[in-house]
């Protein structure tokens, strides 16, 4: 007899060999990535559409997942998503402990699993999520693979040298109009942008500019510069540290109102880069919506969101360069700032979805030097 859906069995297995058995709930197809945990407790549909997952199968520690559902995936009147990060599913694939079929929620749309199988993207549930983070938190993050019983197995994927910013960011440019404008512009390189920082961008009426990773911005008229988060090694897009370098070179040396620059996430470490640091890669990264952060200089501390594997080696920044935040768990890296000019960025989320919000008040200080 024919196995339904929920009962087709279905393997999850590291590149050191482990294994763990459970049943699919997603799209019936095998696939490998890079394997990564998430601690937050809510927000699976923005953190499944965060393009910074790209080549990533997610590992969700809260063990109850889908009892919400997943809202419709409408755009608003600027072209953006209505109630994701981005338009489709970025995930390789999905790793849960116990999957609710049954969800409810005044803006569910679908189940999580029906969401999943329209997208393609492959769900695992049954998996003992607690000795497999132990397992990632140990040996650190590693490649692996979901594997459908009675399907042919896939090759091994490759993460660290893979450029997935070239895969995720904009082709073209796009303009974007606020509602409320104030007459002031910027450039927003995208690397894998959440929709929630143009939401917050445009909500403090800057007219946005979004171009390609690769893009050289400096011949543009534009009041600011704004980085944005991606997947992947930063190493593999050294294109936009380069231009950003040289943009600033020429801000320094032109004098006058040295036009400002804020990065979020990967706009952290484009920024680091372009500042002469190095890029480490962490050994389990940071993906939880509880991350506390000290403001360098005082006591002063905040719960932030964060999805990152790599964070800027702060030793190794220049000397017109300083922390602006760190990391109050593991003391890495989580903001730099320059020492004279509008120059800063953060590793963590200000614009967090779906939570916390403690920081988004560094859009109305980017706002306030331009």
């Amino acid at each position: 007899m024919e196995l339904n859906k929920m009962e087709r069995k279905a393997t999850l297995r590291l590149s050191d060999g482990t294994e763990f058995h459970g049943t699919s709930f997603g799209y019936e197809m095998p696939v490998a990535g890079e394997i990564v945990f998430n601690t937050a407790m809510t927000g699976y549909p923005e953190s499944l559409t965060d393009p910074s997952y790209e080549g990533q199968i997610m590992v969700m520690t809260y063990p109850l997942v889908g009892n919400y559902g997943v809202p419709s995936v409408g755009t608003e009147a600027n072209g953006i998503s209505s109630y994701m990060e981005s338009d489709r599913i970025h995930v390789s694939g999905m790793v849960v402990c116990d999957y609710s079929e049954e969800h409810s929620h005044w803006l569910s749309n679908e189940s999580l699993g029906d969401w999943l199988k329209r997208e393609k993207v492959p769900g695992i549930t049954g998996i003992d999520t607690r000795e497999l983070t132990k397992i990632l938190r140990e040996k650190g993050v590693m490649m692996g693979k979901i594997l459908i019983d009675g399907m042919e197995e896939v090759p091994d994927a490759e993460y660290d040298g893979k450029n997935f910013v070239d895969v995720v960011s904009c082709k073209e440019i796009i303009n974007y109009t606020p509602e409320n404008p104030i007459g002031k512009k910027i450039v927003l390189i995208d690397c894998g942008v959440k929709d929630n920082i143009i939401r917050c961008l445009l909500k403090r009426g800057l007219e946005v500019i979004r171009v390609p990773w690769n893009y050289d911005f400096r011949g543009m008229a534009f009041d600011g510069l704004f980085l944005g988060n991606g997947p992947g090694n930063p190493d593999n897009c050294s294109m936009t540290a380069e231009h950003l370098r040289l943009f600033m070179e020429e801000e320094i040396r032109n004098g006058g109102n040295v036009r400002p620059i804020m990065g979020i996430c990967m706009g952290n470490q484009m920024l680091g880069k372009a500042a002469g640091a190095k890029i480490d890669k962490l050994k389990y990264g940071h993906r939880s919506h509880n991350q506390p952060v000290r403001m360098v200089g005082g006591t002063k501390c905040f719960i932030t969101t964060q999805n990152h594997g790599y964070a800027v080696n702060a030793k190794t920044l220049g000397p017109n360069w300083n922390e602006y935040f760190v990391n109050m768990n593991d003391g890495t890296n989580e903001g730099i700032k320059h020492i004279r000019y509008p120059w800063f960025s953060v590793q963590f989320h200000p614009e967090a979805c779906a939570g916390p919000l403690d920081t988004e008040f560094l859009f109305d200080e980017f706002v306030k030097t331009l």
